[in-house]
């Protein structure tokens, strides 16, 4: 069946409906319809749904991260000339594909590891391409022989996909003396133990990881991808909020669009301003304080039921 033979998907139309109206801006739209649209359309060309078109189209769908989004193509480029190369008998380059990710939180590092999973396991370079999160919490113990223990249980769940170990640096902070010295060896002899079938991604703070990885030399070496996620700019955070807010059937009055701004103005210079995951802490509580507004009437629009005001806005930066 085609394509223009059949009603369009509810989310579609509901974006659709939201343009119309002019409360949703078309990048925010555009972002929204990718993550409905374009694996629909692979499946309905392929007959199957296709976990690489899938991985690429949330890829592409994320709002800002330009250069992030080049450089996964690249290695995405980079894994699969290797393999062709190595197809036709040419000498091919080692498949080293660790990597650091420095950027303040919110800016999504975990995002684009877990659609990295994903990739990677498609492309054959992972078995599972599963996602395991840690913190130093995770991996480092409170007495001798601890910690080697618990990196190792991490270690252990991540075989087959991608060890994300995030605020990385906090596993030097105390010095040689400290337990996380130790952490840091045992990761690195997994790596070397499981170089085919583990990716290790280190991820935090710019500054801190350039220091981290200085103090340690033979550690740096080791991660040859460096990735950089910049702060979402206030156009960025507000198409976030939009796709967001599309993505459930809610869009923003006017109002609420201006003080959704002002919220984010005032915060945005700050360092831990939280950037997407902010947004996402406003959204949720404005839906929640929408639905406490709408609870005692009895007679509700569906227009109604999918507009925040202002008033469910206020307040939500400082809660």
């Amino acid at each position: 069946m085609k394509w223009g033979e059949r009603r369009l998907p509810p989310q579609v139309e509901r974006i659709s409906l939201l343009v119309e109206k002019g409360e949703l801006a078309p990048p925010a739209a555009l972002a929204g319809l990718r993550q409905v649209d374009e694996p629909l359309l692979t499946a309905s060309a392929t007959g199957a749904h296709s976990p690489l078109a899938e991985a690429l189209a949330q890829l592409d769908a994320l709002v800002g991260l330009e250069e992030v989004k080049q450089l996964v193509y690249e290695i995405k480029a980079f894994i699969e000339i290797q393999q062709r190369r190595r197809q036709e008998g040419l000498a091919t380059e080692p498949l080293t594909l660790h990597m650091v990710f420095r950027g303040n939180p919110g800016t999504g590092k975990t995002t684009v590891a877990r659609i990295l999973g994903t990739l990677f396991k498609e492309l054959g370079v992972l078995s599972k391409g599963h996602l395991v999160e840690v913190e130093r919490a995770d991996l480092v113990g409170e007495y001798i022989g601890h910690t080697a223990q618990k990196t190792r249980e991490q270690i252990k769940r991540s075989l087959g996909g991608i060890l994300f170990v995030d605020e990385a640096y906090s596993l030097a902070r105390g010095g040689d003396k400290d337990f996380g010295k130790e952490s840091i060896d045992c990761l690195v002899k997994a790596m070397e133990d499981h170089r085919g079938d583990l990716v290790l991604i280190l991820a935090g703070y710019r500054e801190e990881m350039d220091y981290f990885l200085q103090t340690n030399p033979g550690l740096r070496s080791r991660f040859p991808i460096k990735i950089d996620f910049p702060d979402y700019s206030l156009n960025e955070l507000l198409e976030i909020a939009q796709v967001f807010l599309a993505q459930r059937d809610y869009y923003l009055s006017p109002g609420a669009r201006e003080e959704l701004l002002r919220q984010l103005q005032v915060t945005h210079n700050f360092r831990h301003s939280g950037n997407a995951r902010l947004v996402r802490n406003i959204i949720e509580r404005a839906i929640r304080r929408q639905a406490v507004r709408l609870a005692g009437q009895s007679s509700l629009s569906r227009d109604q039921l999918m507009a925040i005001e202002r008033v469910d806005l206020e307040g939500g930066a400082a809660a």
